[in-house]
């Protein structure tokens, strides 16, 4: 509890472009929780080195991540916003909770198992133990709660698993951190292949909608999306194309799936797809221009930058402080 408000941390990794999957699904209910919990959203650029970056570019897309952050509505007094990598507490509680993580465990992870099947050129030991830095990334804060996908469940089930255990030794030290069950986002699917999510690191550029395309790439790749040949606007699991686009429409305009159903009732698949470029360019537009007019005020994002790795920091250290001196490590002499 900080300020008698239980605690969220979630991130994201500053690795491709930000999807309007990314933003319908996660980012834009992220907003609203800040009234309920104390949040830390961190760009989580030390999870990305798992897999090669070019330094310049990762800085890039860092500050750009931490910009649509505060551009989709995330106050940075009220949020604290930050980079993983300027808090050092999230590499020396890892390397801690390392030693409180068994092989098997690790050996487990499916995530683990996809990534290094793509990445076979490169599988280093960051990969292989990314779910413990994730854990020291919740534990850290104290996380009560963390927003998961289905894919970073069992990351989330490791973490609980490593804090009992750590717990079971020395005494109630870390919260157990439960998942976040709020509001459900938008699952946006491919455009191109409706049946895998919406990736911003899809190889096919007409699958995804990026946060910063503009209106006339919006509209071109709706145009372009996968339906069907049965010219019905139904909202049905038989035709996953057309269901995704009205996902999407509905998302965006705030419409129920029946009211868009009836909306386009008797309508071909080229005027709703009009429709949900439209829309699509219609949310996306303040966003742009918000990020468009942050990214100039270079002052005021580096005093956040700089504000926010201080807050975090000093709640990172009441933690790792704890920690340290739990496991026997001599204490500092300040």
């Amino acid at each position: 509890m900080i300020n008698d408000k239980k605690v969220l941390f979630s991130g994201m990794q500053a690795t491709g472009n930000l999807t309007l999957g990314n933003y319908l699904g996660a980012l834009k209910n992220w907003v609203t929780l800040s009234d309920e919990y104390e949040c830390f959203y961190s760009v989580v650029d030390m999870h990305s080195i798992t897999v090669r970056q070019d330094p310049a570019t990762l800085r890039k897309r860092a500050r750009a991540l931490l910009i649509l952050y505060i551009a989709a509505g995330l106050d940075p007094k009220k949020n604290c916003i930050y980079y993983q990598s300027h808090v050092s507490g999230h590499a020396e509680l890892a390397w801690i909770l390392n030693c409180f993580t068994y092989m098997g465990e690790l050996n487990r992870m499916t995530q683990f198992k996809d990534k290094a099947a793509k990445h076979a050129d490169n599988i280093n030991a960051g990969l292989f133990t990314y779910p413990v830095l994730m854990a020291a990334d919740i534990l850290l804060y104290q996380a009560d709660v963390v927003p998961v996908g289905v894919d970073q469940k069992q990351h989330l089930e490791i973490t609980r698993d490593i804090a009992e255990r750590f717990n079971n030794i020395y005494g109630d030290v870390f919260t157990i951190p439960e998942a976040y069950i709020g509001k459900v986002g938008a699952k946006i699917m491919s455009l191109q292949d409706p049946v895998k999510k919406m990736s911003k690191s899809d190889e096919n550029p007409n699958a995804s909608i990026y946060l910063m395309d503009d209106p006339d790439t919006i509209m071109r790749k709706c145009k372009r999306a996968v339906t069907d040949s049965e010219a019905q606007i139904l909202y049905r699991d038989e035709q996953p194309g057309v269901k995704n686009l009205i996902n999407i429409y509905s998302a965006c305009t705030g419409k129920t799936a029946e009211e868009v159903v009836k909306e386009f009732d008797g309508r071909g698949y080229g005027d709703f797809k009009v429709a949900v470029g439209e829309s699509v360019v219609s949310v996306l537009k303040p966003l742009q221009e918000e990020a468009a007019r942050l990214t100039k005020d270079k002052a005021y994002i580096d005093g956040i930058i700089k504000e926010n790795a201080e807050k975090a920091g000093y709640y990172a250290n009441k933690t790792l402080r704890k920690v340290q001196k739990k496991v026997g490590f001599p204490e500092r002499i300040r």
